[in-house]
């Protein structure tokens, strides 16, 4: 077994993990657990069902932490772990075949106004979202998927991905507005 004093490396963290060191997993789930959590929060509303999601996505980095043969960032392929943990806690709650499609639909490209917002502000607003345009929103913003990838991820159309991230931004720009001024409803 590696002594505790090693594990400061990422490397040997994650062969310590590998040979199922109790000590080196605890360790790895305190380094990244809140990070982890901070992730499956923005696709789950609730924070007890954020932490259900993590810990079935750290139960299967753990277990399947023999998969993880050192190409790309460890906790790049983590991340991917738990967004795909998350997304199957939401696949069995939501159809996301029961969206609406449309189509040539103009909304400005340009919504920097996120920028002036505290992450936790964010998190509030994004949860006021409906669950597609949330999920929808951070896989394509947050994570970087493309819409390809999204669709194929929640057995969606492309054209609904679109749609439901433009929907998305158009919602968050509207209770950004709203906020701003006050809360006042807009008629």
């Amino acid at each position: 077994m590696i002594s505790k004093a090693t594990y400061v490396n990422e490397k040997d963290l994650i062969i310590a993990c590998k040979q199922k060191d109790r000590k080196a997993q605890k360790l790895l789930f305190d380094r990244y657990s809140a990070k982890l959590l901070g992730i499956c929060r923005r696709y789950v509303k609730t924070e007890a069902n954020a932490e259900d999601v993590m810990i079935e996505g750290m139960f299967k980095i753990l277990t399947k932490i023999d998969q993880y043969h050192g190409n790309g960032s460890f906790e790049g392929w983590m991340r991917r772990v738990v967004v795909n943990e998350a997304l199957m806690f939401l696949r069995k709650a939501h159809n996301f075949n029961m969206t609406v499609e449309i189509n040539n639909i103009e909304v400005p490209s340009q919504v920097s106004v996120e920028d002036d917002l505290a992450a936790e502000e964010i998190l509030n607003l994004m949860d006021k979202l409906p669950t597609g345009y949330r999920t929808i929103f951070n896989l394509y913003v947050v994570e970087g998927y493309k819409h390809r990838e999204i669709a194929e991820m929640l057995d969606i159309s492309i054209n609904t991905s679109k749609s439901q991230l433009i929907l998305a931004k158009k919602r968050l720009k509207t209770m950004i507005e709203d906020q701003r001024m006050g809360g006042v409803a807009r008629s």
